[in-house]
């Protein structure tokens, strides 16, 4: 079966940065994903589509069409006050809060200098070109009920 939209996707990958750094993988059909739903970066998609179950590739993505090109308007200092438990902020850590146009997005702490903490709205993978080792290991038919969410249910998937 042919990926288009509509099929039920599983992957087996590695993602590298340029570099070779190991960024993220996924192995023993763990992976899968509604093709034409938006579900993975469009550079990805747009690589596997048109590709049948067994075919391995390597997709190189762009900052543009993969996480976005670094903003680095979305990175600020603000007063360890901003947070509920400050004694508990740490590097690395990620929180949930609201961009000026109402959308949820991700903030991670990426810096701690006394009572000021730097923060950024970016992507983790923002701006980094992205590397895909892919196999494409299953290709189906979505579900009538996979249509109507526009996700992938895995066994025991319950709304």
């Amino acid at each position: 079966m042919t990926i288009s939209a509509n099929k039920v996707v599983t992957l087996d990958y590695t993602l590298t940065d340029d570099q070779g750094e190991v960024l993220d993988q996924s192995q023993n059909g763990q992976f899968a994903y509604l093709h034409g739903a938006s579900n993975i970066i469009p550079g990805l998609e747009n690589a596997l589509t048109g590709k049948t179950e067994g075919e391995r590739l390597n997709v190189k993505v762009s900052p543009e069409q993969g996480y976005g090109v670094r903003d680095e308007s979305l990175s600020q200092v603000v007063g360890m006050e901003m947070f509920e438990s400050p004694d508990q902020v740490q590097v690395g850590q990620q929180f949930h809060a609201q961009s000026g146009d109402g959308n949820r997005i991700v903030i991670t702490v990426t810096n701690i200098d006394g009572d000021q903490v730097t923060i950024d709205g970016n992507h983790p993978l923002a701006g980094i070109t992205l590397n895909f080792d892919v196999t494409v290991v299953n290709v189906r038919d979505a579900t009538q009920q996979e249509l109507e969410h526009q996700h992938v249910h895995a066994h025991g998937h319950d709304h």
